[in-house]
Formats: C-alpha cells, structure tokens, sequence
C-alpha cells in the first residue's frame, strides 16, 4: 500500500511539474538546453571544421557558376567608376535611354569591394570572397545548432542540406550564393537571425546594419527578423528581451540613414519591391515556376521531411519558436516568390537539427563520430587547394556577351543606338564602359524610367508583336539590335518582315542594323 500511495503522488507530481515545465520553456530567455549546449559546445571545433571544409570545397568547385550571375558586369564597372570618381554617381553613364532618372545604387560598397579584389585578384579574389561568405554563413548555422543543444550528426545533417540547398544552383543565374550583393544579404540576414538567437549582443546589431545598407538592398529583410523576435518576446512577457529587440530595431532604422543616398534609400528600395519588372525576372516568380526536374527534387524533399518533422513534434518545446515561425513564413514567402525560399533553408535549419536529433541513434554522438569529423575536415581543409588551382583556369565572366564580341559592336555600333537584350546589359557594360551604349540593363527601375521599362516589357516575349516592335524601334530611333541568337523569331520578323540585315552572330548573341544604316 506504500509503495502504490508513494507511485500514486509521483505521477500527482509530474502532473502538476508538466505545465510549469511548459511555462518555462515558453519563458526561457536562451536557446535550447543551456546545459547540455555548454557541454557540446566544447566538443564543437569538429563539427566546424567538417561543415566549412567540405562546403568551402563544394562552393570553389563551382567557382565559375558563382561568376554566372548577368549583373555582375554592371556591378565591377560601377565599382571602378566610384573609385575613379571618388563619389558615389547619382546619374548613369552607360545608357542613352536614362532621360532624367536618378540612379540608385543600394550596393555601391559590394561593387566598390568587387572592384578592388577584381583589379588584384581578377575573378579568383571575386569567388574566394564569395565562398568566404559562405563558410561564415555555415559557421554560424553550425554555431546556432550548437547552442540549441543538437547532437554533432544531427547539426552535420540539417547544416550541410541547407548549405547545399540556399544557393539555388538548378536556378542559375537566380543564385544567393553567387557573386553578386545578394551574398551581403545572406550573409547578414544569418547574422542577425544567429545574434537574436543568443540574445546577448544585440547592441551589435545597429553597427552592422550600417554595412549592410550600404552593400544590398535586402536590408530590410532585417526588420522581419527583429520583429518575429521582438513578437515573441512580448507574448512571453519577456521585457528585457523585448526592450532590447526593439532598442536593435530603432537603431537599425536610423543606421539606414549613414549612406551616400541619405533618406532616398528608400526610393531604390521602394523601386525594386513590388514593380511590374519583377513578372520577367525569374528570382521574383514563384518557386512553381523556376522549378527544375530533377534538379529540384532535393530542396522539394528536404522541406516535406521539414514540414513532417514540425507537424510530428508541434508540441515540442525544445526548437526555438523564434526559429519555427521564421522558417514557416519564409516557406510560404518561398513559394510565393522564389527569392525567399533560400531564406527557408537557412531559418530551419536549426528546428531540423533538433529534430533530427530525436531520431539518431545515441552512439551517433561519441567520441568516434566526432574524430571522424576531425579527420574528414583535415581531408576537407587539404583538398580547398586542389580544388583551387582546378578551378582558377576557368574563372571567367558568362560567354553570353564575349570579348570578341564586344570588340566587334565597339569597332562597328558605337554611334548607333542599340536596343540591347536586358540579359547582355550588365556584360556590354562592363566590356565597353559606355562606349556602345545600353537600353536597358539589370538595375532596372533603380536606373531607368517607368516607361521604358513597359516598352521593354512589351518586347520580352517568343511570339513577336509586330506592333510593339515598331513602336520601341520607331520611339527610341533603334539602328540596331543585340539579342539572343536563338530567337528565331525576331530574326524572321527583323530580315524577313522589315528588312534589316543579321550583320553579326556570335557564340550566343546575334547584331541586327537597319540596311541603310549598315551601308553608311
């Protein structure tokens, strides 16, 4: 009868123990397991070491894809033209289509850093920058696993999927981990996700926010994090949290003003969200459309076996909220549009560690897992080299435009006006400085007017619209055009219908001019 009154009382006890354990896990101020992160903190170097050498590895051999990205060009000139100037421009030189547009250039401080490595270093400087970026993002996903309290497999599993998965490499040239400012937001949005998860310094916040304005327009994206933070916090009645979350967030506000273009970064931001030119631009379009198969069949099964493991633990108190709602919203805004959905991979991959956790064998977490992970990053570190000197040989801008190419509009339409295809714009740029120059370009409506754009808009199609055509042609006084050398269409409709002549082809691109301009 004791020993059945004293079993009785025990299980009274765990009863009433449940829903205060609930109420401190929901008030808990740190992340995960505070105990057992400590423990496995000190045991992390090899987990580190694994994850960031074989990454780094993985990103330097595909040194030129990360070069793939069509603005790249634009980003490199723009960057010589502020270190020439010795200020930041506010008119475009390039274009001939600009009228009275002001130009916004949210990532002067990447382009004048690409520029710089790009003169020492040539592109080699521009990919080890990139795959540096990467390492620090990897370290700080493999830190915030850590520090949730995740056993060394589990972190090794999520981080390495979502590492693998962020940049998008089946949707070339709409990569985040490619050279290009999209990078600085990544890598910031990692950052702060990482520090609002420590909770400790968020005073950092504000000074960073003052890099990250000045070097990609994603800036923004920091408020969405502060505030799923800051939301949190006030539901728990969290104060100090709270009040801080909101103290980083005032301060990041007036941290956007130390910029060259003052309070108008809001215009650039204001003139890339939500335009109509994001319809043509594969990174704004939904995550349906720039789905490839069977390319896309690991990010598709990564984030149902997220959605099983959240759905299968929903109650459980372990993951951070914090990380939870922010990989949910990113998975919906992923979607919706694709840029997005790398921001998913990143935010949960520490609610994945954490499942995943439960469902390892504990013998996973011993010492010999761990010296494995040692030797295998040794391994990892002493192939980056190699991986290095097989790639540098290859490390060059896209072929869309080539030099041989550019040789030959300077020599021939450098006085024409030349309605070019906005995929080339970047690359004509960098390879001519202005000497032939563009209609339109990547930078879209941080560069050019309203109007031009829906004239271009208009243009962007397989099937010809024969009425359109005339009208830009008719509107700008087009002697030439440069498009893509596939379009077949154009070329029947441009030779055949209206008789120009192909005057050019090259490996992608083909140069069309009026008969009697080419005759001059």
């Amino acid at each position: 009868m004791q020993t059945r009154a004293h079993g009785s009382l025990a299980r009274l006890a765990a009863m009433v123990r449940a829903p205060m354990d609930a109420r401190e896990d929901w008030s808990r101020p740190g992340i995960g397991d505070a105990q057992a992160a400590s423990g496995r903190d000190r045991h992390g170097f090899e987990v580190y070491l694994f994850l960031i050498a074989f990454l780094a590895v993985f990103y330097l051999s595909n040194g030129p894809l990360l070069l793939g990205h069509y603005d790249l060009g634009w980003h490199l000139a723009a960057g010589d033209l502020i270190r020439q100037q010795g200020e930041v421009p506010f008119q475009d030189p390039w274009a001939f289509t600009l009228g009275d547009r002001r130009w916004y250039n949210l990532s002067w401080l990447w382009d004048v850093m690409a520029s710089v490595l790009y003169q020492h270093a040539g592109f080699a400087g521009i990919v080890l920058m990139v795959v540096a970026c990467g390492a620090v993002i990897t370290g700080y996903l493999t830190f915030c696993g850590l520090s949730s309290g995740a056993s060394a497999p589990a972190i090794c599993i999520a981080v390495f999927a979502a590492c693998l998965l962020y940049p998008c490499y089946e949707a070339s040239p709409n990569m985040y981990l490619a050279a290009s400012p999209n990078i600085a937001t990544m890598l910031f949005a990692v950052v702060f996700y990482g520090e609002c998860l420590r909770r400790r310094n968020w005073f950092l916040l504000p000074p960073m926010m003052v890099a990250w304005v000045n070097l990609h327009g994603g800036f923004m994206l920091a408020f969405p994090i502060l505030g799923v933070f800051g939301g949190i916090a006030l539901l728990r009645r969290d104060w100090t949290n709270f009040r801080n979350n909101c103290l980083a967030g005032v301060g990041c506000v007036i941290a956007i003003f130390v910029n060259p273009l003052g309070w108008h970064v809001y215009d650039g931001v204001r003139a890339t969200l939500g335009h109509f030119v994001q319809a043509d631009i594969g990174e704004w379009r939904s995550y349906f459309f720039n789905m490839e198969m069977p390319g896309s069949l690991p990010g598709i099964v990564y984030a149902l076996t997220f959605v099983v493991l959240e759905l299968r633990y929903r109650n459980t108190t372990r993951v951070p909220l914090e990380a939870r709602v922010l990989a949910w919203l990113f998975l919906f805004l992923g979607l919706y549009q694709f840029r997005y959905t790398a921001f998913f991979f990143l935010f949960s991959s520490v609610p994945m560690a954490l499942h995943l956790d439960r469902l390892l064998p504990r013998r996973f977490s011993g010492s010999e897992v761990r010296r494995a992970m040692l030797a295998a990053g040794v391994v990892g570190v002493l192939l980056l080299p190699f991986t290095f000197m097989q790639v540098r040989t290859a490390l060059a801008l896209p072929d869309m435009l080539s030099e041989k190419d550019a040789s030959y509009l300077e020599a021939n339409v450098s006085h024409a006006r030349l309605l070019n295809h906005w995929n080339v714009g970047g690359l004509l740029i960098f390879r001519t400085r202005g000497s032939v120059p563009v209609f339109v370009d990547g930078r879209a409506a941080t560069a050019y007017p309203d109007e031009l754009l829906r004239d271009y808009h208009e243009l962007v199609r397989w099937d010809i619209d024969a009425a359109s055509w005339d009208k830009v042609i008719s509107k700008y006084t087009i002697d030439a055009v440069l498009w893509v050398r596939a379009h077949d269409p154009l070329r029947q409709f441009l030779v055949g219908e209206r008789g120009w002549k192909e005057e050019y082809t090259g490996a992608y691109v083909s140069l069309y001019t009026r008969r009697q301009a080419s005759s001059r």
